[in-house]
């Protein structure tokens, strides 16, 4: 059931983003009066699940989930119909628009990727608010057991400041993010600030181990489960250990030394229960183990406890739109900053290059209208600024000749764009196959 769930919205979101961003061609295209002759869902090689002609324009989905397509008369694109340009231009083709138009029909779908991007992150911001914890109220530090972080210099307890001098106002999924672009990341650690510049091969390192956030919040230790074999069944699930040997213990991370020293002994557990504290006599076995399972408290039950205040901000419809901005602004940079680690060897950041797979495995196992549209809107901003590379045969390639024919006032010769839009074409499929071959490998060794 788990798969159905990340298919369903895998395809759902893929979509969604296809229809829309080929809309944005569609649209612009129809209103300069240029024929359109298909408009297809995927990718209909050979054959098609369904089609239907209406007017001039077919509509069908293609068997071939890869992408979607709109095919525009007079235009050389990835259907490479030579025969088409062979024949005198028409008055409905695209090469007999004038270049403003073209280029309108061309950015068309990049501009309908952002601005849904940024209309999703302003609807989140009306539906949902942030839920947050103030960085100001973490005062004894993340929890990190990442390995590279650890490689890098930090260590459990420290506290993030700021990143490249930019300050932490708040512990949110964006935090690890901003480290990993970062280069260099203000700490405070037993009362002192100290700065960490973050290795160049970082990412890198990332790639060579398992999927550990970079930090987390330090939780209190929790029983989720007492394994049926263990001898301390009187620990129950729920149970909040605060003290081990008389030693007080306040979070989970702290509790690894104590047991480690007390290895095949019987020592007291100070337990909460149901708001209470209660002693138990507990056997730490020889392999240092008690038998139990860590469980996690909600967010409300940790704040009661003292642990965290939780910000809930919320939105009015006015106020969505600034935020919805602002977010968007963020994701639109950050992936920027992104793909320029990609393309720096150094990094080795083009290691952790996925495909479809990758994509796949963003999505949750359960399913959330607020994470999917999370979700869609990265994947908006992804899809935007990847059809913007000036690679032939993606739109960016497009606008880069048309550009150079509205300054220089000469159109690159038909011939010319056949023989970019075939390198173009061999450019992304090479592209594709390091992309999915990365998934193939990571599936391979387990990474």
């Amino acid at each position: 059931m788990e798969i159905v769930i990340k298919l369903s919205q895998f395809l759902l979101s893929l979509s969604l983003l296809i229809v829309l961003h080929e809309l944005g061609h569609f649209i612009p295209a129809k209103l300069f009066k240029t024929r359109v002759e298909k408009f297809y869902l995927f990718f209909d090689i050979k054959y098609s699940l369904f089609k239907k002609k209406i007017g001039e324009t077919e509509y069908g989905i293609g068997w071939l989930p890869l992408g979607g397509y709109v095919k525009i008369s007079g235009m050389i694109d990835e259907s490479m119909d030579k025969e088409q340009m062979a024949l005198p231009a028409q008055p409905w083709e695209f090469r007999s628009k004038p270049a403003w138009q073209r280029l309108i029909i061309m950015l068309g779908g990049v501009m309908v990727n952002f601005i849904l991007a940024f209309v999703i992150y302003i609807g989140m911001a009306y539906a949902y608010g942030e839920m947050y914890i103030a960085n100001a109220n973490i005062k004894e530090g993340y929890l990190i057991e990442n390995k590279a972080m650890l490689a890098a210099g930090f260590k459990t307890g420290d506290k993030i400041i700021a990143v490249d001098g930019e300050k932490i106002e708040r512990f949110d999924n964006s935090i690890n993010a901003k480290i990993v672009m970062g280069k260099e990341v203000l700490i405070e650690r037993s009362g002192t600030e100290q700065l960490i510049k973050m290795p160049n091969d970082f990412i890198d390192q990332l790639s060579k181990q398992a999927k550990v956030p970079l930090i987390g919040l330090r939780m209190p230790f929790a029983i989720g489960k007492v394994a049926s074999e263990s001898v301390n069944q009187a620990l129950k699930p729920k149970d909040i250990v605060i003290a081990l040997n008389g030693q007080k213990i306040k979070y989970f991370d702290e509790v690894k030394s104590i047991i480690q020293s007390n290895k095949g002994k019987s020592i007291i557990a100070t337990i909460l229960r149901d708001e209470k504290e209660i002693q138990i006599p507990v056997i730490i076995s020889k392999e240092g183990k008690l038998g139990v399972l860590p469980g996690v408290l909600g967010m409300e039950l940790l704040e009661k406890l003292g642990y965290y205040k939780v910000s809930n901000q919320e939105f009015s419809f006015l106020e969505s739109f600034p935020r919805g901005i602002e977010k968007g602004k963020d994701q639109l940079v950050g992936y920027g900053k992104q793909l320029k680690m990609i393309f720096s060897p150094s990094t080795g950041a083009y290691k952790q290059v996925g495909g479809f797979a990758a994509i796949f495995n963003i999505f949750p196992s359960t399913w959330s209208w607020e994470v999917f549209w999370n979700i869609t809107a990265l994947l908006s901003i992804m899809l935007g600024v990847m059809n913007l590379l000036p690679i032939p045969a993606l739109d960016g390639g497009h606008v880069l000749f048309l550009l150079y024919e509205m300054i220089s006032g000469k159109k690159p010769s038909d011939k010319f764009l056949e023989n970019a839009q075939m390198v173009g074409f061999i450019l992304l499929i090479t592209l594709l196959l390091f992309a999915n071959g990365n998934d193939i490998y990571k599936a391979i060794v387990g990474k």
